[in-house]
């Protein structure tokens, strides 16, 4: 099944700086008989410095395989650190979800059960939207009419807090090395819950050792003391970035690297001499700057069988909570 792809904004509306010819998309893995199901939207990780191959058709199949209607939302990240990215991922993911339920009869998606799926920084991403949907204005006639809020969220091992447990390099990579502390607040999502907050599946495990497991017992505290619904699990053991934590996660079988495509053409742009990347840059690109080179040895996935259960866990919990 190749996937069909659909760019999210027309000529003109998109404007970030560090682009080079990207454009934020969607990625859709449609049902071919006409029953309409509820969809999931699968946004992965990757620091604000990347969209990560690994939490992207390869979760979008495995939900697939459940039922749903399934999409990978391509969004744009800070990958040649040049330009800090501010709301540009929330307004990606806002537009996401209005194209989505504009399209709804057409892929036969349940317009009023749209759950996003993040990972690490895309669970920021998919978080932000969660908290913040009420505030995305939408200049496009075409769409405006489309609520951007998600009818639930699925967030893994995710990105929440920019206090003291926070993953620091995502909001520099989000909102610059200089943010102040009202930016930071701003962003630290536990502290922006309200009851309007869509239902939220938690899952990460005790000992993540690049997101510190505070960050979802923070938000699952802000989501309680807001009286929002929402399933919590915490899994002894398990590294950051286990995505399926299965045998095809294990063995590097993601599917197709089409989430790299910004980072691919600003290792382009640079190797043109268009733009002169600083030094987190060139390491983020180092795999598209010098692809002759010997690979950097690939961090080892060791799935948790434990683990492994997160989307079973999180089909049982939109059928009991997402319409």
């Amino acid at each position: 099944m190749e996937p069909i792809r659909v760019n999210l904004w027309e000529e003109g509306e998109y404007t970030y700086p560090a682009a080079f010819g990207f454009r934020p998309n969607l990625r859709l893995y449609l049902h071919e008989d006409d029953e309409v199901r509820p969809c999931v939207l699968v946004i992965p990780g990757g620091g604000y410095r990347y969209v990560s191959p690994s939490e992207g058709e390869i979760v979008a199949r495995c939900f697939f395989d459940k039922g749903y209607q399934t999409l990978v939302g391509t969004y744009t990240v800070n990958c040649g650190d040049l330009a800090p990215l501010k709301t540009q991922p929330l307004q990606d993911l806002a537009r996401m979800v209005r194209v989505i339920r504009k399209n709804a009869a057409a892929w036969r998606v349940n317009p009023s059960g749209i759950v996003l799926c993040g990972f690490s920084a895309g669970a920021h991403a998919c978080g932000s939207l969660c908290v913040f949907w009420k505030e995305v204005r939408e200049e496009n006639d075409g769409y405006a009419s489309f609520s951007c809020r998600p009818d639930g969220a699925i967030l893994s091992y995710p990105v929440i807090t920019s206090g003291p447990s926070a993953h620091r390099d995502s909001f520099v990579a989000l909102l610059g090395a200089s943010a102040g502390p009202e930016e930071l607040w701003k962003m630290s999502l536990e502290c922006q819950v309200t009851p309007d907050t869509p239902p939220v599946f938690l899952w990460q495990t005790a000992n993540d050792g690049s997101v510190p497991v505070e960050n979802s017992y923070l938000m699952a505290q802000a989501l309680k003391a807001a009286g929002v619904p929402f399933s919590h699990h915490v899994f002894p053991r398990g590294q950051h970035g286990l995505s399926l934590s299965n045998r095809d996660w294990e063995e590097r079988n993601f599917g197709e690297p089409y989430t790299l495509e910004q980072s691919r053409l600003t290792a382009e742009a640079a190797l043109r001499g268009e733009v002169q990347l600083p030094p987190r840059g060139q390491e983020m690109l180092a795999g598209f700057l010098h692809p002759d080179s010997p690979p950097a040895t690939k961090w080892t996935n060791i799935p948790v069988r434990e683990a492994a259960v997160w989307p079973d866990l999180a089909d049982c919990w939109m059928q009991e909570n997402i319409t």
